[in-house]
């Protein structure tokens, strides 16, 4: 859960773009989240080749985007970034999504409460979550993460989660499993284990896992009963003492299942 590697690769971006049954549509979203995590403005050439596209294809892509106002063009430089237009489209879906205005107050608490910095994160299936809440701790220590981050769906806490939760076949996950990156990964044996714990107990911990140093905790939220839609996430650097960690997991479990009965409108089972 933590910005320490590129939340997309490149190599990733351009599987999508090749393996797409709507290639145009692909190119521009690949485009898209390309110059979203380029710290500076790309050019044609250097997009066309991170992206693997023909240039004249990939020049042809970002005309349009252009056009519809969703990336700039500087003709000095000759290079491209992204434009306001994309506030546009996020405004509106953050206007439709009551999950965040009713986590970020729980966010805030836990980040308060624990020194942690906590996150709300919204599943997108079995490929990636995406960071749509957060609050920083008030200690030194910061994540790198942001607000539209986005992480391998498996990964971490939150990745226990969804695989306690979310009714997948164990060869799906097997299969998903192996794609993953850890600092100190576990067996797949090992990860299953955790994963049963984690369906008995309605929280998940990754302690120092996917990164070293690093203990994260993660709770299930559903939109419906029997879906599972967000988490709530709490990152604490170093490892935290039993009791530490057993008060911030009911805390997140508790804020949780109570988010949960809101986005249902009724009250749903502890967990969904």
């Amino acid at each position: 859960m933590i910005g320490k590697r590129p939340t997309v690769s490149t190599r990733d971006l351009a599987k999508a773009v090749e393996s797409s049954k709507a290639p145009a549509i692909s190119r521009a979203a690949a485009v898209l989240r390309l110059l979203g995590k380029s710290d500076t403005p790309l050019g044609v050439q250097s997009i066309a080749r991170e992206l693997g596209l023909v240039p004249s294809t990939c020049l042809h892509v970002l005309r349009a985007l252009v056009a519809e106002e969703l990336v700039s063009f500087d003709t000095d430089t000759k290079r491209y970034a992204l434009e306001a237009g994309v506030l546009t489209l996020a405004r509106h879906w953050l206007r439709r999504n009551q999950f965040t205005d009713l986590a970020q107050p729980a966010l805030d608490r836990i980040s308060q409460t624990f020194g942690a910095t906590s996150l709300g994160v919204h599943i997108v299936g079995l490929d990636h979550i995406i960071v749509v809440g957060l609050s920083q701790s008030a200690q030194s220590f910061h994540l790198s993460t942001q607000i539209g981050s986005r992480f391998p769906a498996l990964i971490s806490a939150t990745g226990r989660c969804i695989a306690a939760f979310a009714d997948i076949p164990e060869a799906r996950l097997e299969t998903k499993f192996k794609t993953l990156r850890w600092d100190d990964p576990p067996t797949f044996a090992q990860w299953m284990e955790q994963v049963r714990q984690t369906r008995k107990r309605g929280f998940a911990v990754d302690d120092g896992n996917y990164i070293s140093g690093v203990t994260v905790v993660a709770a299930p939220v559903w939109k419906a009963r029997g879906k599972l839609s967000h988490a709530l996430v709490a990152v604490c650097i170093g490892n935290a003492q039993r009791a530490e960690l057993d008060s911030l997991a009911e805390a997140l479990r508790s804020s949780a299942h109570t988010i949960s009965n809101q986005l249902s409108g009724e009250a749903l089972p502890e967990w969904g």
